[in-house]
């Protein structure tokens, strides 16, 4: 009997092999993104002390104001220009996009545009 592997196992493999590339230092932390049938979450994540500088997600009451929907496009558009906003306060200018296994396109494109147009290089 064939055993088929699962969307989401195959995601967290490729999750894990990104990891092996990617790692947020103080200097240039790391800006990772997960995103589940019904919200988006993104961190900004200093590896080396194993803590989180800023988050955002659509679960949050500044995030979900105006939006009618948390897991479409424009949602994810306002968390990463949220996420860009507190990186930007804290003063984080420059970090590392880990995309967490996900393909580089639809939402996840649209948080990480946002977060550049809010200031973060990467």
């Amino acid at each position: 009997m064939i055993k088929k592997t699962s969307r989401t196992e195959i995601r967290e493999q490729k999750h894990r092999r990104l990891r092996g590339h990617l790692s947020g230092t103080a200097e240039c932390p790391r800006l990772c993104v997960f995103r589940s049938n019904q919200h988006i979450y993104a961190q900004i994540v200093d590896d080396v002390a194993g803590k989180t500088l800023a988050a955002a997600n659509t679960l949050q009451a500044d995030v979900k104001d105006g939006l009618q929907y948390t897991d479409n496009v424009e949602a994810a558009a306002k968390v990463g220009k949220v996420i860009g906003e507190k990186a930007v306060a804290a003063g984080i200018k420059e970090v590392v996009f880990d995309r967490g296994g996900f393909l580089y396109t639809g939402k996840i494109r649209a948080l990480a545009d946002a977060a550049r147009e809010a200031g973060l290089d990467f």
